[in-house]
């Protein structure tokens, strides 16, 4: 399945591939276009868009795409991926919903990649990808110690 962006990817924009790739579709290619191509580009190509605005896999009042996405594929119940969810929501919006402590460093260290020169945003998603591994490995942790909302809570 083809699965459609906006380019020049950050946070919600990284997180959504991972999480799509991981417990959606793991075949999924993703398209990168200009904001003001996306819905075009999606129709053309039968894509799923993603992170834009008034798509049902976009922001929605206070929630993040990741989010949009647990909740449309019923991924909220795992409580690991509920919190991860939390630390996306953390890094991509003003983190006023969760106040979640993780937010900020997620949004710091995908700031990094911006600034590494890599060649497109598919180089950013292969290379942001562990980063995404790691906090889920923190996240299952936390569940299993019983910290469902992270370490710093």
């Amino acid at each position: 399945m083809k699965w459609i962006t906006r380019e020049k990817v950050k946070v919600d924009r990284v997180a959504c591939p991972w999480l799509i790739r991981k417990f959606v579709d793991p075949q999924a290619e993703f398209l990168f276009v200009p904001a003001d191509q996306v819905m075009a580009v999606a129709e053309r190509e039968g894509a799923t868009p993603y992170d834009v605005k008034g798509v049902e896999l976009g922001h929605h009042g206070q929630e993040c795409s990741f989010e949009a996405i647990l909740r449309k594929y019923d991924l909220m119940k795992d409580p690991a991926l509920a919190l991860l969810g939390k630390i996306v929501n953390g890094a991509d919006t003003d983190n006023t919903l969760w106040q979640q402590p993780e937010g900020p460093g997620l949004e710091a260290i995908a700031e990094g990649f911006r600034h590494l020169g890599l060649a497109d945003d598919h180089a950013m998603l292969q290379a942001e990808s562990i980063v995404y591994d790691a906090l889920y490995g923190y996240c299952q942790a936390m569940v299993a110690q019983g910290k469902p909302d992270g370490a710093f809570k």
